[in-house]
């Protein structure tokens, strides 16, 4: 049953019809949440909001569920996977209680390892609205998550990058000259993964080929995804195609999800498939999947809830599945949803410090469309924010500019300055290979690449 909410301040007095309309209103300014009608009408709206939830308890969160579970897959999902003994530690907390006990001195990575799957996303959702930047920084670079395929990622000190070569026609040439060039700026160790142009079985199996004809024949320890709809790489896989990670862009409610043509069924369906190939060296980590603030709204799917709320109940729908990566495209779906620079960068840090808070390998494609109000000395700031936030990898795309996708994310001299700033380092096996290759040095510096390089003698042969 849902509960009316009333907090007084003097004379004013603020009343929220519901605790998902509380957690709107005590969201940060998002476009989005004013398209949907949901946000607050004020700052002085906002804050009430954010005072009367900061002494909600954590417990009503699984009493009076946002969306019902007998009407959504992903809530009985959720509540279903809640680990009741991992909730005693804070099952007395409010939720400001429980951002004083994250902020604390005495919270370590593993108590926040071990607390993960003790809290709901609404939960996190809900402390995340509570705090500043630099507590969504500083939180989460506490978390450590680490996945395994071909090499390690997410460890202490480290930053890895997904090589992306998109082609707006799918041309292995153009794809072929992409990743070398990332391969020289030591780019590629979460993956190599292609968005095709052409979505089909045919051209999922050619463009898997021709990544893992380069990942053999060099040793490279990565790899490789081509991003078609999960249908497709299932029917891939069994037609014996080389398939690594499978890759699905996911959202926070069962609409949404068949919005994209999944459900928790397929998800399951094609772990399964991908962990029965055995191409893992190091682990068993398969799962790739995408979100974005906004998603759920885009579908007219949202349930009345914020965006960043549904967002974090999108990362643990990913939790389920085990994931290698999972990253937020922060700024990809438009201005409709995250106007500015501004947005863009406090949904970056809110879905970093979400998902890592649940326990996830959280990256970020750091970016944005022509037409928000945004530019890349924005995607700057942001980078750097969450490479201080200890984000497991960013996207390197050739020159920041995706000609295929049409979208502004981070180039792979982006991802260099970030690991030079902030004395970062690929992935271990991946940075041993790069040294043995003669690419980057011991000091973590790209060295100078000569025409007799064998990677640039494979291009031209």
């Amino acid at each position: 049953m849902k509960s009316t909410y009333v907090y007084a301040v003097g004379n004013q007095s603020y009343q929220f019809e519901s605790l998902a309309d509380v957690m709107a209103k005590a969201s940060a300014t998002k476009s989005g949440d004013n398209l949907a009608g949901i946000a607050a009408k004020s700052d002085e709206e906002r804050v009430a909001a954010q005072l009367l939830l900061a002494n909600i308890p954590l417990k009503r969160f699984i009493d009076e569920p946002l969306i019902p579970p007998e009407s959504d897959s992903v809530s009985q999902l959720l509540l279903e996977e809640h680990n009741n003994e991992a909730f005693q530690m804070v099952e007395n907390d409010t939720v400001g209680d429980l951002r004083n006990r994250l902020l604390s001195y005495e919270m370590a990575s593993d108590d926040l390892a071990k607390l993960a799957d003790g809290l709901l996303p609404e939960m996190v959702a809900a402390v995340s609205k509570l705090m500043r930047n630099q507590d969504l920084i500083l939180v989460a670079s506490i978390c450590n998550v680490v996945t395994k395929f071909r090499n390690s990622l997410g460890l202490s000190g480290r930053l890895s990058t997904r090589l992306q070569p998109n082609h707006p026609s799918d041309d292995e040439r153009g794809i072929g000259a992409s990743m070398l060039d990332g391969l020289m700026y030591g780019s590629g160790d979460a993956v190599i993964g292609i968005n095709p142009a052409t979505d089909n079985v045919q051209s999922l199996i050619r463009l898997l080929g021709h990544i893992d004809e380069l990942i053999q024949r060099f040793a490279i320890p990565t790899q490789s995804c081509v991003l078609s709809h999960i249908t497709n790489q299932i029917e891939a896989i069994n037609k014996g195609a080389p398939v690594d990670i499978v890759f699905q862009s996911i959202a926070g409610t069962e609409a949404a999800n068949e919005s994209f043509g999944v459900n928790l069924d397929l998800l399951a369906e094609a772990r399964q498939a991908a962990l029965s190939l055995n191409r893992g060296t190091v682990g068993d980590h398969v799962m790739y999947f995408e979100t974005g603030q906004g998603s759920c709204l885009s579908a007219n799917t949202h349930h009345g809830i914020d965006q960043q709320t549904l967002e974090a109940r999108a990362y643990g729908v990913a939790k389920k599945f085990k994931p290698l990566l999972v990253n937020t495209v922060v700024g990809f779906i438009g201005p409709e949803y995250l106007f500015d620079g501004k947005q863009i960068i406090r949904a970056g840090l809110e879905d970093h410090f979400c998902g890592k808070l649940l326990g996830l390998p959280m990256g970020c494609d750091v970016c944005y469309t022509n037409h928000a109000e945004a530019d890349q000395d924005d995607m700057d700031v942001l980078l750097t924010l969450l490479g201080v936030a200890g984000c497991n990898y960013i996207m390197g795309v050739p020159g920041a500019d995706d000609i295929m996708l049409n979208y502004q994310s981070t180039s792979f001299h982006d991802a260099h300055y970030l690991r030079q700033v902030l004395n970062k380092r690929p992935a271990p096996e991946f940075e041993a290979w790069l040294q043995k290759m003669g690419i980057m040095d011991a000091e973590n510096r790209l060295l100078p690449v000569t025409v007799k390089h064998p990677l640039l003698l494979e291009l031209t042969s």
